[in-house]
Parts: structure tokens; sequence; C-alpha cells
């Protein structure tokens, strides 16, 4: 039997972990990257243990440990008077009550350690996306250079302005919400010999500022601002943010929230934006997962979470019914993965995540190779 093709648009977080999951599964795939290289981009990011169940199935559970750093908690307080708001345990609680641990780390240093887990020559980098045929037999991708690939199915890891989704869907807008985020990595030893918390969560009514560490050496800090903006004027999604627009924003903050800022050296600047839940996360041969589908603020640190969640569901779901059934399939994943995305996306619009001492279990111990499936179940094909 000839070995079904299938074709992922957008090598990030998620469409890299689809990559990784489904090669292990024995899939052949193939991952369309429109930028010409990975870079290190400047941005930090939480790994819960959620996401590190699925880096456990990839083989990156290990490396992410030694090189991340390992909050005990998430310590949300006071913008200005420093007091504590809440106090999460993080861990060894995490690990023994969740089944992972938790850890902040360098987006672009977790990115690489997935990319290192593929097979060689899996992505096709200066590839953006152009036009979509699916024909009934297969899927035509035409791409800028003017390169034609097919493939059986394809999956629309594209984020936010994502061609498969305007495929599927028609082109829309997303819808900007009104705040910006300013994000900045920085030498730890710029903010001096103050002893700082490994993870806190800084709160104001219209300002927001999360402070972590992205080594276990904890030589490097990443700070990112949420700022109210009521229009977004550019073009871009991200253009140059600048020192002093956060220093004049927290002016009267906490002295170490102050110090933190005054530390801070390029500071990129992201409009957010989102999206209402989609009616349909599927068409034909197309399926899509991550921001292509649920876009979301970042006040729970769980978007990239979600995209490598769909990805481990997606493959799971292609395993047990088949390549062949992947109408069946893309049922069976939208069934198990839309209510709970949803669910992330609404509680990341109200920005009221482990503000006060809530239970955050439904979110760090679940574990999607080993939730129940509902739906639909089609036995794979021998």
């Amino acid at each position: 039997m000839t070995q079904s093709r299938i074709a992922i648009i957008g090598a990030g977080l998620g469409g890299t972990a689809a990559a990784c999951l489904l090669q292990r599964a024995g899939h052949r795939v193939r991952l369309y990257e429109q930028a010409p290289a990975f870079l290190r981009l400047g941005a930090g990011i939480h790994l819960g243990p959620n996401v590190m169940k699925v880096m456990r199935r990839i083989g990156c559970e290990d490396a992410l440990i030694r090189m991340g750093s390992h909050p005990d908690c998430w310590i949300s307080r006071d913008w200005q008077s420093g007091e504590e708001l809440s106090r999460i345990p993080l861990g060894a609680f995490a690990l023994k009550h969740y089944g992972a641990t938790y850890l902040t780390v360098h987006r672009g240093d977790f990115h690489a350690q997935m990319t290192a887990a593929l097979d060689p020559g899996t992505v096709a980098f200066g590839k953006r996306l152009e036009h979509i045929e699916d024909t009934g037999d297969d899927v035509r991708l035409t791409f800028a250079d003017g390169t034609v690939d097919t493939a059986d199915i394809v999956i629309g890891a594209d984020g936010l302005k994502s061609r498969v989704r305007d495929h599927l869907l028609g082109a829309e807008r997303p819808r900007y919400t009104g705040h910006t985020a300013h994000r900045a990595v920085f030498p730890a030893s710029r903010v001096g010999a103050e002893a700082l918390d490994l993870f806190t969560k800084w709160w104001s009514d219209q300002r927001q500022m999360m402070v972590y560490y992205l080594t276990s050496a904890r030589d490097e800090l990443f700070c990112v601002a949420i700022l109210p903006q009521d229009e977004w004027p550019h073009e871009q999604s991200v253009v140059p943010g600048s020192r002093e627009e956060l220093c004049e924003h927290f002016a009267d903050a906490h002295p170490t929230l102050r110090k933190l800022v005054e530390a801070t050296q390029e500071v990129g600047k992201w409009a957010l934006f989102e999206r209402d839940p989609l009616p349909l996360w599927n068409g034909g041969r197309l399926v899509l997962l991550g921001d292509a589908c649920h876009p979301m603020k970042p006040h729970m640190a769980q978007g990239a979470a979600m995209a490598i969640e769909d990805a481990a569901m997606l493959t799971r779901c292609l395993d047990e019914t088949g390549v062949n059934d992947y109408t069946a399939a893309f049922e069976l994943y939208e069934a198990n993965r839309a209510e709970r995305a949803s669910k992330v996306q609404r509680v990341s619009h109200n920005n009221t995540w482990l503000r006060s001492n809530e239970d955050p279990a439904w979110v760090f111990a679940y574990d999607v190779f080993n939730e129940p499936l509902s739906g639909t179940r089609v036995t794979a094909l021998a």
C-alpha cells in the first residue's frame, strides 16, 4: 500500500509538534515554512505539564528539563504594592499531581529541540502558500516561488493569518483586542543582585507584566507586558517597541517592577488579535490546528500548549481511523478538541487565570494521550 502524504503548512510550534508525532507514528510528512530559516526569536514560553507529556513522546523532555528554569510557584502580585494575590504550587507538586514538570524556556530553544527531532529533510523553507486546490483525490499546493506540490491531506498550522483557514471559511480579518504585548529578553545580570521570584505575574486593572527566567542557570530573563492601545495603525503585526514606552506605563509601579522594566534592552511590540470559535475546523482533505483555528490572548500562557495538544490529538485520531478515512479522523479530532480549546480561549480572553488561588488541574493534569475519546470511533484499516 502506498504511504499517504501529509503536508503541514507552517513550521511553528504546533506544526513542528505535529510533524514529529506523525513521523513517530509512521506517516510520511512534509513541513512547509515560509521563512528562509529558523531564528532564535526573542520570546519566552511556559511549558506546563500538559505540554511536557507531549514532549515525552517526541523525545525532548529530558533536554528541556536540563535547559529550562523550573519555577516552584506561579506567583501573582499587585503591580504597585507588591502584595501577593495568589501562589500556585508548581515544581515537585506539579510532577507529583500533574504527571510532569512545569518549566519556562526561550521559545527559540524549545523550537530547536523539536526541530532536531524531525527526520532530516522534513522542512521545506521559503514556501509561502499562495493557492490550494482540493481535487477530491488529493490537494494541490501552489507556493509563491512557483513550485507546486501535492498531498493526500493538508494540516493548516499557519497561524493567525492562515491561508488554509481562508480557503475553508473565506478571508476574514482577525479582531484586534485593543492590547499590545511588549516583549524583551535580556541578561539577568542587568537587574543586579536582587533576588527575584522564578516566575511572577504583576497585575493592575489595565496592565500586566509576566517576568521569568529562561535558563536553568538563571542568566537570562524574559519580560512581557500587556498594555492597552486603542488602535493598531500598522500593516504588520510586530513593530519595534521601546524601553521608554514601558517605563512610562510602569512609572508608578512597585520598585522591583520598575527596576525590571529599566533593565530591558531591545523591546518588540506585538498586536494581540483573536477570533470567535470557528464553525468548523476541517473540510474535505484539509484540517486546522493551533492559532489557525483558535487564536487567543496570551493571559493563560497556553496558546502554544493548545496547538501542541491539537497536534497530539490529531495524530491520535488519524491512527484511530486510519489516514484513508481522514473525514472520520478530522471529525473525531474536532469532537475531542473544540470544547477544551474554546474554554481556554474564553478564560484567556477574560484574563482571570490564577489571579486568585484556584485549582489549575483542569489545564495542567490533562493528558492528551490518555483522555477517553468522545464521538464516533472507527477501527483503523489493517
